[in-house]
C-alpha cells in the first residue's frame, strides 16, 4: 500500500479531466465577462427607468414581461459570476483570477442595487393584490419565487438602506470570505516520508540500509485523505502535520471569522431577525420549530455515533479512538480506483437506475464539465456549480483515487443531474432550498454504495465498505449537527462576549465535538484548531444543518425505492425536474414523504441505526468483533 500522494501523472485521464468554461462566456474569455456585465448594466438601467415606483401598477401581463426581463438580466450576471468563480476555484493564487472575481462582484452589485426596488415594491403590495396577480398561469414560471420574496417583508429595509448594504458587502462580508478561501487554498502540509537508500560494503553489512528522511508538501485535501490510512502512526503524524500547517495563518482566519460573526450580528439586528439562524431558516423555507426538532432528534441519538466509534476501536485493536482515528480504514487493504474506473462505476449505476439519469450524467464527462485533479492553489473539497439554466452545471473534485472519492463523484453528479433536470424551471425555480438540495446527491451516492457492496464478496472488504458508509452517515448527520452547535456557540458568544480569541474558538469547537463523541473518542489538543479550514462557517453561516436534513430525507426516499423498485423512478425524476418550483412539503409529497410529520427525523435515524447493525454483523462475520 502506498502512503504517498495520489498518483497524479500515473493516471493520465484524471490529469486531463479539466472543465471547459467557454460555454459560460460564448468562448470570449474575460472579454465575454465584461460584455455580459455591460449588457446587464444597460438593461438594468432601462428596467429601473421604466418600472421604478410602478411595480404595484402592473397587471399580470406587465408583471410577466418585467419578470422575464429580470430573469434575462440575472442570467447575464450569473454567467459572468460563475465563470469568474470557477476560474478562481481552480487557481486561487493567480492574481488575474482574483481581480476578475472582484470585478464581477463589484459590477454585479451595481446591477443588484439598480434592481432592488422591484422586490421591495412587490413585497409591499397588499396580500389580496399579490395573490390576484399570481393566480394568472402566465406567472407560473416565477410564482413560487415571488411568494417567497413576500415572506421577507418583516426583514426588508428601505430602498436607500438596502442599496447601501448591498454596495458595502463587496468590501465587507464578500471580501472576508474571499480572503478566507485564498488563505485555506494556500495551505500546504509537510508530511514526513521515508526513502530507503543504499549503503555499500562493510557499512551496509553492519548497519543495514540508510533511511533518509525528507519532507513532502501536499495540499490540505490530500493530507486529510491520509487520515483513512490503516497505519495509526501515519495517521497520528499526518494529524500533527495538519495542525502545524493550520497554525501560521490561524490568527488571521480567526479574525476573519470574528469579523463575519459581527457583520452577521449587525445585519440580523438591522433586519429584525430574532436569532442568528432565523435568516437561514427563512431561505430554506423551514420553520424554526422544524429545524429545532431536527437538531434535537439528532442530538438525542448521538449514542449511535458513540456506539460506532467504540466498535471501531475494537476493529482497530485499540482501547479508544483519537480524533485522527475516526476515518481510519478498518482493514489493511487500501482499495484504490483510477478515475476511469470511478467514472464507469458511477455512470453504470446511474444508468441502471434510469437510462435518462445516466445519459444526463455522462454529459459531464463527454463535454468537459468536470475538473478533477488535485492541483496547487486549487480550492479544497468538492462541489457542483449550477451555473444558469441555459448552461450545463459544473463539478469540481479533488480526486485522490480512494474509494471515498468514487462516492464523492457520485454525490456531486447527483447535484449535477438535479440542476440539469430542473433547468427547464428557469432561473427563478431551478434551485431547491438547501434542505432539499442534498436529496439527489445522497440518493446517487447511496445507489453507488449499494453496487460496491453487492459486488464485494470478501468479508473484510465488505466490512471496510460498510464502515466507510457508516462514517459517511455520521459525518453527514451527526457531525454536521455538531458543527451547527459549534456555530450556535460561536455566534452566541460573539454577540454576548465580543471578539473571540483563537483559544476560545478552540474551546467551543471541542465542546461541540465532545457533546457528540462523549468518551468514545479522545479529542487531542491539536484538533482544537481544525474548525479553521471549514468554509461553510465563513461563506454560508447556518448552512450545515441542511446536510443532515437532506441526508435523512434522501434515505427516506431511498427506502421508498427499495420497497417499490422501478415504480418510484418516474416520481423521483419528477421530483428532480420540479427544482424549487414548490414548497419543500409539496416536493416531498411527489415521492410520498411527509416532511411535516414530527416523526420523520426519527424514521431517518432508524435507517442509520439499521446500517450500523449491518456493520456490526459484518464485523462478526469477519471475525473482528
Amino acid at each position: 500500500m502506498s502512503t504517498e500522494a495520489p498518483p497524479g501523472p500515473l493516471d493520465p485521464e484524471l490529469e486531463q479531466t479539466a472543465w471547459n468554461l467557454d460555454p459560460l462566456v460564448d468562448g470570449e474569455g474575460q472579454e465575454g465577462v465584461k460584455r455580459q456585465l455591460d449588457e446587464a448594466l444597460t438593461r438594468a438601467e432601462a428596467f429601473a427607468e421604466q418600472h421604478g415606483g410602478k411595480i404595484g401598477e402592473l397587471d399580470s401581463a406587465g408583471l410577466e414581461d418585467a419578470m422575464r426581463e429580470l430573469a434575462a438580466i440575472q442570467e447575464l450576471v450569473s454567467r459572468a459570476g460563475t465563470y469568474a468563480g470557477l476560474r478562481f476555484s481552480i487557481d486561487t493564487a493567480d492574481p488575474a483570477n482574483g481581480a476578475l472575481l472582484q470585478e464581477v462582484q463589484e459590477r454585479g452589485t451595481q446591477v443588484e442595487t439598480l434592481l432592488l426596488f422591484a422586490e421591495l415594491e412587490w413585497a409591499a403590495l397588499p396580500d389580496e393584490r399579490a395573490e390576484a396577480l399570481l393566480a394568472d398561469e402566465r406567472l407560473d414560471f416565477c410564482a413560487h419565487h415571488l411568494r417567497n420574496v413576500r415572506r421577507y417583508r418583516d426583514h426588508l429595509l428601505s430602498e436607500p438602506e438596502e442599496k447601501i448594504l448591498a454596495e458595502k458587502s463587496v468590501t465587507g462580508s464578500s471580501a472576508w470570505s474571499r480572503l478566507f478561501d485564498e488563505l485555506t487554498s494556500a495551505i500546504e502540509v509537510e508530511l514526513p516520508t521515508q526513502t530507503t537508500g543504499g549503503r555499500s560494503g562493510l557499512a551496509q553489512a553492519m548497519r543495514g540500509p540508510a533511511v533518509e528522511r525528507r519532507e513532502q508538501k501536499v495540499a490540505l485535501d490530500v493530507a486529510l485523505s491520509r487520515l483513512a490510512l490503516p497505519d495509526r502512526e501515519l495517521r497520528r503524524t499526518t494529524a500533527e502535520a495538519i495542525t502545524q500547517a493550520l497554525a501560521p495563518g490561524l490568527r488571521t482566519r480567526a479574525f476573519a471569522f470574528n469579523t463575519l460573526l459581527a457583520d452577521k450580528a449587525t445585519d440580523d439586528r438591522l433586519r429584525r431577525y430574532p436569532h442568528w439562524l432565523a435568516a437561514r431558516n427563512l431561505s430554506n423555507e423551514a420553520s424554526d420549530e422544524s429545524v429545532a426538532a431536527l437538531v434535537e432528534a439528532v442530538r438525542a441519538r448521538y449514542g449511535l455515533a458513540r456506539r460506532w466509534y467504540r466498535l471501531k476501536a475494537k476493529l482497530l485493536g485499540i482501547d479508544r479512538l483519537a480524533d485522527y482515528d475516526r476515518m481510519a480504514a478498518v482493514t489493511d487493504d487500501e482499495v484504490t480506483f483510477t478515475f476511469a474506473q470511478a467514472r464507469e462505476i458511477v455512470l453504470d449505476c446511474y444508468s441502471s437506475f434510469s437510462p435518462k439519469l445516466g445519459e444526463v450524467a455522462r454529459r459531464f464527462f463527454d463535454e468537459r464539465f468536470i475538473d478533477a485533479p488535485v492541483r496547487p492553489a486549487k480550492r479544497g473539497g468538492a462541489f457542483c456549480a449550477s451555473s444558469v439554466p441555459s448552461v450545463h452545471p459544473y463539478v469540481m473534485l479533488n480526486y485522490t483515487s480512494r474509494r471515498r472519492d468514487v462516492l464523492t463523484l457520485a454525490h456531486e453528479l447527483g447535484h449535477g443531474v438535479h440542476f440539469a433536470l430542473a433547468a427547464d424551471q428557469g432561473i427563478f425555480h431551478q434551485h431547491t432550498p438547501l434542505t432539499l438540495a442534498e436529496t439527489a446527491s445522497v440518493f446517487g451516492e447511496t445507489i453507488v454504495f449499494g453496487r460496491l457492496l453487492d459486488e464485494d464478496s470478501s468479508p473484510a472488504s465488505r466490512l471496510a465498505l460498510l464502515a466507510e458508509n457508516i462514517e459517511g452517515q455520521i459525518a453527514t448527520v451527526f457531525r454536521q449537527i455538531a458543527m451547527n452547535r459549534f456555530e450556535d456557540l460561536a455566534h452566541t458568544a460573539r454577540r454576548e462576549q465580543g471578539e473571540l480569541s483563537v483559544e476560545r474558538f478552540g474551546e467551543l469547537w471541542a465542546q461541540s465535538q465532545s457533546d457528540m463523541l462523549g468518551d468514545s473518542v479522545e479529542i487531542t489538543d491539536g484538533y482544537r484548531t481544525w474548525w479553521s479550514y471549514v468554509p461553510h462557517f465563513i461563506g454560508s453561516p447556518g448552512y450545515v444543518y441542511a446536510y443532515a436534513y437532506g441526508q435523512l430525507l434522501a434515505l427516506a426516499v431511498y427506502e421508498r425505492y427499495e420497497q417499490r423498485g422501478e415504480e418510484l423512478v418516474p416520481q423521483y425524476l419528477d421530483l428532480l425536474a420540479a427544482g424549487g418550483s414548490r414548497s419543500p412539503e409539496e416536493l416531498g409529497r411527489i415521492v410520498e414523504v411527509d416532511l411535516a410529520d414530527p416523526g420523520f427525523w426519527d424514521a431517518g435515524l432508524d435507517l442509520v441505526e439499521r446500517r450500523l447493525g449491518q456493520a456490526e454483523e459484518a464485523a462478526r462475520a469477519a471475525g473482528r468483533a
